[in-house]
């Protein structure tokens, strides 16, 4: 049986460095948690990479809009979702992620959502 070449078996790792383009960038999180996030994202059947921060993004974005327009989203809905994403289902999935995480972890990130739901 013919042994398989290195390259081979190289091209099936994941690659260690990232682009700057998939690499999670989530303020104020400490090195350790935002490894805990990217190994969420490869471990749990729910995530994909990059999810967590989409919807922190999505979040963001939805809460940092005039009061007028959220109390329209909520009587209405807004058509948008369906393209863009939902932000209450990306609120939804950082609850989730908060109660996979280590106490540490969760904690941080709970202080950056806790910063912007106020």
């Amino acid at each position: 049986m013919p042994r398989r070449r290195p390259g081979r078996i190289r091209a099936g790792i994941p690659d260690r460095h990232q682009s700057q383009s998939t690499r999670l960038a989530i303020d104020r999180l400490s090195p350790g948690t935002l490894s805990e996030i990217v190994r969420l994202e490869r471990t749990r059947n729910y995530l994909q990479p990059g999810d967590v921060g989409a919807a922190l993004r999505l979040w963001k974005n939805h809460v940092h809009r005039p009061e007028r327009e959220l109390w329209h989203d909520d009587e209405f809905g807004n058509v948008h979702w369906y393209c863009c994403g939902n932000p209450l289902e990306g609120r939804a999935l950082l609850d989730g992620v908060m109660q996979a995480m280590s106490q540490r972890g969760a904690r941080e990130l709970r202080k950056v959502m806790e910063d912007l739901d106020s």
